[in-house]
């Protein structure tokens, strides 16, 4: 995306170094722009597992909504093998129904497939591959468009 996470992460913490990676060059430059300190790539987060890095912490911003159940039990596997023992795992999607998923209009106002996540199988994948989940925060938002949605917050540890 456009950098708020790493703008906000860095202003709590200035001293972390940050790799971003988004597969839209556009969003890549906005975030460069916001966050000059930070080092960003185009990478898709469904091939996370060719970096060769660990990590402490691995943010999943808003991200699953545009992953299948498939592919997000795929991306978990691949964050807890870049991630260090103890790291933090803090992912953030819309929780609804898992058969509602399909063509939706996004808040911007383009028409996109959205896949929308149950709390409970996030949850209990996480803990299958071997994350203790921390926290599980919701949060009702109302879009421009008038449609409410349940975005939710999970911090899991490695």
């Amino acid at each position: 995306g456009p950098g708020n996470i790493t703008k906000y992460v860095l202003s709590q913490k200035p001293g972390f170094e940050i790799l971003g990676i988004d597969i839209s060059p556009a969003m890549l430059a906005l975030a460069a722009a916001n966050n000059p300190t930070a080092t960003f790539r185009e990478i898709d987060c469904r091939d996370i597992s060719k970096l060769s890095a660990t990590y402490n912490g691995i943010i999943i911003g808003f991200c699953l909504p545009y992953l299948s159940r498939e592919e997000v039990v795929k991306l978990f596997r691949d964050c807890a093998a870049l991630l260090l023992p103890g790291g933090v795992l803090y992912i953030s999607t819309m929780e609804d129904s898992y058969e509602k998923s399909g063509i939706d209009r996004s808040s911007s106002g383009d028409e996109v497939y959205i896949y929308y996540h149950e709390s409970g199988y996030l949850h209990k994948s996480l803990e299958e591959i071997g994350f203790t989940v921390k926290e599980l925060r919701r949060q009702e938002n109302t879009w421009s468009n008038g449609k409410v949605v349940v975005d939710i917050e999970i911090v899991a540890i490695k």
